[in-house]
């Protein structure tokens, strides 16, 4: 009898071991409803600001995207919590010990409590939640500790909200009895396991997800769960925008001119069709009623250099370069192009707001800033108001690269990912997915086709491909159809391409074809065995695109940019409201007002007048001539129009970081 008690006291303690871990877990769900109080807290105080159009099925979608991210601010903050919990140390058994565990807890978790219910009393004043700007926001008042006691007074049921949720915690804690029993050696390996069993969910959780396309998540993901950029503070959590933007004061403000309308008179974002004569604005006035709506059809091709068209490197020098691309060599045929093009960054996450919303890329992306949460719209959003329908296209999973937030933050309607190319019956689901990241480009792009003949016209609708890109794989089908060759990144230009050449032709079949206008563009640039695409500026070499059935091809002899592209469009639909975009109306722009500027580094590139300006935000570091395609000699200080080209980068780089930090970035701002 004596040794099956024994036995049963050693099975007991071995059980007991794992008990600090059951135990963390216990209080982790403790942290969960503090926040989900929080929230609940937030929502209520803020309440008018929240109820417009809510219906009980998108609060829940706010709620359940706001787990996500209290998940990642829980388990970030508690981090010391959960090692001081699972220290493979034996003496760590000890009354006193559990003592402080149970202490730290309450501290790290009161805090976050305090500041997500002061956030709700802030929100009204910024339509979001705090970030840590707040504190160079406030670093000279030198009344806050006024402020802070009169709203204490004021929101005295916050205070008592937070009074009763601390004690709960305190009482809700799991506590446990110091082990005794236990051979040591058992009791540190068990320890051990379970920290190394827990890490990976800790770092998953942090960052969002397991999956390899899902970055670190960011305040602007928010954007994901939410139909008004004002609901994304709901689905945030306070901790959270405040540790994700830690040393992320990314936006400072220059004083190169000290008034606005200096600055102004000298390049303005705003653009006001049918006002001619103004710095900065192009446009074109007036919509007849009798004009059919044309469509737009946005195509953003993963890496697709300019460097690997053959159409867009021929020239006498170079005339039999060959190209990559022999069905967009045929697109451009009939297009309109340019004779020097670039992109505005050298991220994914670059050239979408900069396509989509002219938002160029300074300093950091735009949208893994805190100034993601600003009111912005894009070519969806402006193009919604006039009755569009519009959609995102992108073949990744929902969420991949917060690809679905911003699309959303910025007016598109609908987003269309992996999870629904795998619902329509009509294509093979998994069956064609890359087994990394996406939908292969060639069924997807046929999805996209078919889903736009579903759609009322006129529509807007974007598609952001993803087969050439690391890991440089295409289709088992298609490798003996296109070998290596060149550089890894060769043979997925060509896949692309014949995807892009099937999907032109499946457009044409369409009664929605003719009416429409087809832009293409890269995000970015990629690989490249060029020595003069391999420089500072010629990493920036994308190609802009301009199809619409029927009209005139030509190669126009001007300076061409992703931010560019909003613009153009608004001009070519004759669209009537004042709008913000940082490029401008190629189209109805001379040739030598056109430019472009982009960031590498701690450098600003300005490209004007056939040269490319580099700035530090100082000073000039260089000009070189665009004809010195390797960017060889540096023309510093023997170009005549320097002076003016300063000058203009600086109202460039002074208006951006102006609306950054002051949330300016729609006209009604103004």
């Amino acid at each position: 009898m004596k040794n099956e008690e024994l036995a049963t006291a050693s099975r007991y303690t071995r059980f007991r071991v794992l008990y600090p871990l059951s135990t963390l877990i216990g209080n982790l769900l403790l942290a969960y409803a503090a926040y989900f109080v929080a929230r609940v807290a937030y929502l209520l105080v803020n309440l008018s600001y929240f109820s417009q159009g809510m219906t009980f099925s998108h609060l829940m979608e706010l709620f359940g995207g706001g787990l996500v991210f209290d998940t990642s601010a829980i388990l970030v903050t508690n981090i010391p919590h959960i090692v001081l919990m699972l220290l493979p140390w034996h003496g760590k058994e000890t009354k006193a010990y559990h003592t402080a565990c149970r202490w730290v807890f309450i501290a790290i978790n009161g805090l976050a409590l305090a500041v997500n219910l002061c956030d709700s009393v802030y929100f009204r004043y910024t339509m979001r939640r705090t970030t840590t700007t707040v504190f160079s926001e406030f670093s000279n008042e030198g009344n806050l500790g006024g402020i802070f006691l009169t709203e204490t007074l004021r929101h005295f049921y916050l205070v008592a909200l937070f009074l009763l949720v601390l004690w709960g915690m305190y009482r809700l804690y799991r506590d446990y009895r110091p082990l005794r029993d236990y051979r040591w050696w058992h009791y540190d390996l068990s320890m051990l396991l379970s920290l190394c069993a827990v890490a990976p969910f800790v770092v998953a959780g942090i960052r969002g997800g397991f999956a390899t396309a899902v970055r670190p998540i960011t305040i602007s993901n928010a954007n994901q769960y939410a139909d008004r950029p004002i609901e994304a503070a709901l689905v945030l959590n306070t901790p959270f925008s405040l540790y994700r933007t830690i040393g992320k004061d990314v936006f400072v403000v220059p004083e190169y001119f000290s008034s606005e309308q200096e600055l102004a008179a000298v390049y303005s974002p705003i653009h006001h069709p049918g006002i001619s004569g103004k710095p900065g604005i192009s446009g074109i006035s007036g919509d007849s009623a009798s004009t059919p709506k044309k469509n737009v059809v946005i195509l953003i091709v993963e890496s697709f250099g300019r460097e690997y068209i053959g159409a867009l490197n021929r020239t006498l020098e170079n005339s039999h370069y060959r190209g990559y691309t022999p069905h967009i060599d045929s697109l451009i045929a009939r297009s309109t192009t340019f004779t020097h093009s670039y992109c505005n960054g050298r991220k994914s996450i670059d050239g979408m707001p900069s396509i989509l919303s002219s938002i160029p890329m300074f300093v950091e992306p735009f949208f893994l800033t805190p100034a993601s949460m600003n009111h912005v719209t894009g070519i969806a959003g402006l193009l919604a108001k006039k009755g569009y329908q519009t959609a995102f296209f992108h073949g990744a999973q929902r969420g991949s690269m917060g690809f679905m937030a911003f699309a959303r933050s910025t007016g598109f309607q609908d987003y269309y990912g992996r999870e629904d190319f795998n619902q329509d019956p009509r294509f093979r689901g998994d069956a064609d997915f890359d087994g990394m990241w996406a939908i292969w480009d060639e069924p997807f792009l046929q999805y996209y086709a078919a889903k736009m003949s579903e759609m009322r016209q006129p529509f807007m609708t974007a598609v952001f491909t993803a087969s050439s890109h690391h890991p440089y794989q295409i289709p088992e089908k298609y490798r003996e159809v296109y070998p290596e060759e060149g550089i890894v990144m060769h043979k997925c230009i060509r896949y692309t391409d014949m995807a892009l050449g099937r999907f032109f032709q499946t457009a044409s079949r369409q009664p929605w074809f003719k009416n429409t206008i087809f832009v293409l563009t890269s995000d970015h640039t990629n690989l490249s065995d060029h020595a003069e695409y391999q420089t500072d500026l010629g990493g920036f070499c994308s190609p802009i695109i301009i199809y619409e059935p029927g009209q005139q091809p030509q190669m126009l002899d001007k300076i061409a940019q992703q931010i560019d592209i909003l613009p153009t469009v608004m001009g070519m639909l004759h669209y009537d409201e004042p709008y913000l975009a940082f490029g401008i109306d190629l189209l109805n722009t001379p040739a030598e007002d056109t430019w472009a500027v982009n960031y590498m580094n701690g450098i600003y590139q300005y490209v004007k007048h056939g040269h490319v300006l580099q700035f530090d935000g100082q000073k000039t570091r260089a000009v070189y001539s665009l004809k010195d395609s390797l960017m060889q000699h540096n023309i510093i200080g023997r170009l005549p129009q320097q002076p003016q080209m300063e000058r203009e980068l600086k109202a460039i780089i002074q208006q951006y970081m102006e609306r950054m930090t002051q949330d300016r970035l729609m006209p009604e701002s103004e």
